[in-house]
């Protein structure tokens, strides 16, 4: 997929958009763990300058999505099974915390919008649109977060969810994943509305797992066959 960056746009904003496309197409299994980015592919691709896909690059490198290894270049950032644990039980501690410190019940003005924001992720995934199920999915997340009282806290969830990109690809690329988001993003707005907090924790908990789960699945499976060859 080459979606449109503007040949007239500014410089940062053309790196902006590229940094975004990569993003996404790393979280939706479009460039798989231990790929190559290489540029001039990327400059074909996107009709791109060399030091625009150099900048979008190091972005990407900034953001833990990439990485760079010698007599290689740039890749997407791969990770060994304990990195993925250690990294899911980071994430875990900081997100069953932020709800723990989350006044409950919500406002009805923050419930609104949480609400409006799933509306928006119900109808990207009835159109099957990734792309926008992975952003309004963000959005979600986002807006849940940052009602924990904490913007410290806030900010380290969403550089943690970030590192966890490359590990995420995939999770939400079946209807029959994304339904399974969709409803367990509606239980944790029916948690927030009543005050559950016991069921919100749980949720959010639970919220994580298949995307580790299915990433150590996967890896387990490759190196089972490559031991076979």
């Amino acid at each position: 997929m080459c979606a449109n960056i503007s040949s007239e746009a500014p410089v940062a904003r053309r790196v902006e958009q590229l940094a975004t496309i990569l993003e996404e197409d790393i979280v939706l299994g479009v460039l798989l763990p231990g790929q190559r980015l290489v540029e001039d592919e990327l400059m074909l691709r996107f009709g791109e300058k060399r030091h625009v896909v150099r900048d979008a690059l190091a972005r990407l490198e900034q953001m833990g999505l990439v990485e760079r290894r010698r007599n290689i270049g740039a890749l997407v950032h791969g990770f060994e099974e304990q990195e993925v644990l250690e990294l899911y039980e980071m994430r875990i501690l900081l997100e069953t915390e932020a709800m723990r410190r989350m006044t409950l019940p919500v406002s009805e003005v923050e419930l609104l919008a949480l609400q409006n924001i799933q509306a928006q992720h119900d109808d990207a995934v009835a159109r099957d649109d990734q792309r926008s199920v992975f952003r309004s999915n963000q959005a979600f997340h986002e807006k849940l977060f940052s009602l924990c009282g904490n913007q410290l806290l806030a900010q380290a969830i969403h550089e943690y969810a970030r590192r966890a990109h490359a590990i995420r690809f995939g999770a939400l690329s079946t209807p029959e994943q994304q339904q399974r988001s969709r409803q367990e993003h509606h239980e944790i707005l029916r948690a927030l509305q009543v005050g559950d907090r016991s069921a919100l924790i749980q949720q959010v908990h639970d919220h994580l797992l298949p995307s580790r789960d299915r990433y150590l699945a996967l890896a387990r499976a490759r190196q089972r066959a490559a031991r076979l060859t």
